[in-house]
């Protein structure tokens, strides 16, 4: 199958090499016009899978002229404007007529290009734009390299420690290196170990025969003997007891194991994958995880970061999610808005990448279609702005004070409150205040500082 081909429409010369370079390099096919481009028959015998449009302020009209004439034909191709010059009407223009991503000159060729694989139907993913590409969301530095070392990984037969907080996707990346592995196609079969009673381990997972014990009416295959020749994820393997660790270790090693009740040797074929929220070393010189069944594990290990040690991605997270939840709502919003994003980038997400996606779709409910704003976030007692120092009766007036203090310079005002520039701008409208406001007004609180 042909990799994707993506049309690219007249734009600044230097921008248009640079994303062809980055383009071809993730392994699209790239065709430039002349011209913009007004229908897509001309170009029937080898179509684009995407239209990229560059504008500025002397062909706009005519971009979205062509936008709408390229919808009328197909609705569903994406695309892509990147403007020069750009406006929130325009912005909202384009995005009526039909576009599918909006980048406004300086933007990110990497999340153009996240957008562009993330829109693209799954049939027409080449090698290039894996399972990895399409699910993990994120292009910063350590992302990537986490995506070259699934890569590598998955090729492999090696078993694999996932290491991570709560919420940052271990069970995605488990499911992501079955996907691209060998076994793909088989099954994977994944456990949560917290959830297993010690008294039941050995049956859930190594099976039993009928009559081991009362209440074993028949045959039940373990977890282990149902992975057959494909994947088996333990969730959580650090909170099984010890004793639990060493049957399981043996079965790891061996690759056989007897049912409950049962003589017979079963051989099994599967690949082990496991996954734990705590340090792993810490827990072996606590002597609360086998050192054995570590290093059984850690034969190839990747730690996931938490989403606050990765920030630049949160905007591309949040434009998967709400993608996401317009499918799953039946809804049309568009994105959010700077506050809301400012906020979003600011939170240090304890839940990582599951707090936000709950936030996000706590904050649906009740959305119309329209930008999500921060007024739609839901103010839980996890979002209380932990950058606040002041109390909270005296707030807009030390705000007033530092403002004037530094002649309304909004950066050393933030600095001298101890806030972002965002938490300012955001107080700022909340208490309606502004250069402009009127002086009986400023004077009614510089009278209760002077107090």
């Amino acid at each position: 199958m042909k990799a994707p081909q993506i049309l690219l429409t007249p734009g600044s010369e230097k921008n248009c090499v640079r994303l062809k370079s980055l383009l071809m390099n993730q392994g699209f096919r790239v065709q430039e016009a002349d011209s913009i481009v007004h229908d897509l028959p001309p170009l029937l015998e080898d179509p684009p899978e995407v239209v990229i449009f560059h504008t500025n302020h002397t062909n706009t009209a005519e971009i979205i002229l062509s936008i709408k004439r390229i919808r009328r034909q197909d609705p569903w191709i994406p695309l892509f404007i990147t403007a020069e010059s750009s406006s929130e009407d325009q912005a909202i223009t384009m995005f009526r007529a039909g576009i599918t991503d909006y980048f406004k000159v300086p933007y990110s060729l990497n999340e153009l290009v996240a957008s562009i694989k993330r829109n693209l139907p799954r049939h027409m993913m080449n090698a290039g734009n894996s399972f990895i590409d399409q699910r993990m969301i994120g292009e910063s530095q350590v992302m990537q390299s986490i995506k070259d070392s699934l890569r590598k990984i998955a090729r492999t037969t090696a078993s694999v420690l996932i290491s991570g907080e709560t919420g940052t996707g271990k069970e995605l990346v488990a499911e992501l290196i079955h996907e691209e592995s060998p076994r793909s196609g088989k099954p994977f079969i994944c456990i949560n170990c917290a959830a297993v009673p010690e008294a039941l381990m050995e049956s859930e997972f190594f099976g039993y025969e009928r009559g081991a014990f009362t209440g074993a009416l028949a045959l039940k295959r373990g977890k282990f003997e149902s992975a057959s020749q494909g994947t088996v994820f333990l969730d959580e393997i650090s909170e099984m007891s010890t004793k639990c660790q060493a049957k399981l270790l043996r079965v790891i090693e061996f690759k056989k194991t007897y049912r409950l009740g049962g003589n017979t040797c079963i051989p099994l074929d599967f690949r082990v994958i496991a996954a734990t929220n705590r340090d792993p070393v810490r827990l072996v010189s606590e002597e609360r995880f086998r050192e054995d069944l570590y290093y059984r594990l850690n034969v190839a290990h990747i730690h996931l970061p938490p989403l606050r040690n990765r920030r630049d991605d949160v905007p591309l997270l949040v434009d998967y999610f709400i993608k996401q939840l317009n499918r799953k709502f039946k809804r049309a919003v568009k994105g959010v808005t700077d506050n809301a994003m400012n906020y979003l980038l600011e939170y240090h997400w304890p839940g990582n990448i599951r707090e936000l996606q709950n936030l996000l779709e706590a904050a649906f409910i009740d959305l119309p279609e329209r930008n999500l704003s921060f007024i739609d976030l839901p103010q839980r007692p996890d979002h209380v702005d932990r950058e606040t120092r002041l109390p909270i009766v005296n707030e807009r007036d030390n705000m007033i004070s530092a403002l004037l203090e530094t002649d309304w310079n909004k950066s050393k005002a933030a600095e001298k409150l101890n806030w972002s520039r965002m938490t300012l701008y955001r107080k700022m409208q909340k208490y309606h205040i502004s250069r402009g406001a009127p002086k009986g007004e400023m004077h009614n609180s510089l009278d209760s500082i002077i107090k």
